[in-house]
């Protein structure tokens, strides 16, 4: 089955408050996953790898602090809460190599450095575990691939766009992980109450006949 892109953007969006994520970063997991399932990736199921590790309740551990150089955690860190620290600061992409450990899910980071590329008008190469990607915020030139986690990526400007991915339209994620975002995204939603019911039946208490 497909799905269009803005149910995609819909569905990652709720099911990543769902896994406990401020709406704030839900928004911008939304947007990742559209952005990767555009360039062919199966961006829900690898949205659907992340919310299964359930980071969101400590995720203190797992957002990215300056050492000697490197972007590290106390646990693996979550793509999510590094993509923002760049979105937060793309200049950070023209200024050095940025390297960071130990990464889940390491290519829902790619749409945060597109996004950075594309502000500065420029090409961003991002290496980890013998992979690479560049992009310059639309195009984006690399192989399929599937990591859980990457123990070092380097992010660098620079780099050409050769052979890039053709853009969807549609995504046709797994079906599985479809269901994990479905059943997260169903925490968002409020438990019916005896009010709500009682106007959703139409009726009510009132006795018409």
């Amino acid at each position: 089955m497909t799905f269009s892109l803005n149910e995609v953007e819909a569905t990652a969006k709720r099911a990543t408050r769902g896994a406990g994520y401020a709406w704030g970063v839900a928004e911008e997991a939304a947007k990742a996953t559209c952005w990767l399932s555009a360039q062919g990736f199966d961006g829900p199921a690898i949205l659907a790898q992340l919310l299964k590790r359930e980071f969101a309740p400590c995720l203190e551990r797992h957002i990215p602090v300056l050492q000697n150089g490197v972007w590290v955690g106390e646990q693996d860190l979550c793509p999510l809460m590094t993509g923002t620290a760049i979105s937060d600061s793309p200049t950070v992409l023209s200024q050095s190599t940025i390297s960071i450990s130990n990464l889940a899910a390491p290519l829902l980071l790619l749409p945060f450095v597109a996004a950075g590329a594309k502000k500065l008008g420029t090409t961003v190469k991002v290496s980890f575990d013998g992979y690479s990607a560049i992009t310059d915020g639309v195009h984006l030139s690399c192989a399929d691939c599937s990591f859980d986690r990457a123990d070092h990526v380097e992010i660098t400007e620079g780099g050409h766009i050769q052979n890039g991915r053709p853009l969807q339209s549609r995504a046709a994620p797994n079906a599985g992980a479809w269901q994990v975002l479905n059943s997260m995204a169903h925490r968002t939603y409020a438990p019916a109450t005896e009010e709500s019911r009682l106007l959703g039946a139409g009726s009510g208490l009132s006795d018409n006949d």
